[in-house]
């Protein structure tokens, strides 16, 4: 069997996202891939359950190891943890096949998204906008990371 292709609209809209569009992009993702397993869990559909949720776990924990410590060392320590705690319902919900973790998690990172968006919207109104040229910096690796994170062959 051959694995699925990537959707070529969204594998476009990765490759010319900003960086910070991209991660808004993965939170997008894991919380689509959460809802998706908490759909096949009710179905009882565990494979596709399970599918779902490592890919999920897969974002969260590109979310986790993106951060750069460098720049604001205390907000990326409590992200950190927060997302560690989030991949840690991940697994749970996995092993213990509940959908309680799930929502749980899709809730967190629903506010998370939400928070996300309006510091995006802050930065693209405010004195300090990034130029073009600090977009395109960060741009590269964070596509592939994207890529990578949200491709349909997992």
């Amino acid at each position: 069997m051959q694995p699925k292709a990537a959707n070529p609209y969204l594998k476009t809209k990765i490759l010319t996202a900003s960086p910070e569009e991209l991660r808004l992009l993965l939170y997008e993702g894991a919380i689509r891939f959460c809802r998706q397993s908490r759909d096949a869990m009710e179905a009882q559909d565990f494979e596709q359950s399970y599918n779902g949720l490592m890919r999920a776990q897969k974002i969260v924990l590109e979310l986790s190891t993106s951060l750069n410590h460098t720049i604001a060392p205390d907000l990326c320590d409590k992200l950190s943890a927060l997302y560690t705690y989030i991949y840690r319902r991940l697994v749970d919900a996995n092993l213990k096949r509940e959908t309680a973790p799930i929502d749980e998690a899709v809730k967190l990172l629903d506010y998370e998204k939400q928070t996300w968006q309006l510091l995006m919207q802050k930065l693209s109104t405010g004195p300090n906008a990034p130029t073009a040229a600090d977009r395109i910096a960060g741009a590269q690796k964070a596509q592939q990371t994207a890529i990578s994170s949200l491709s349909l062959n997992g």
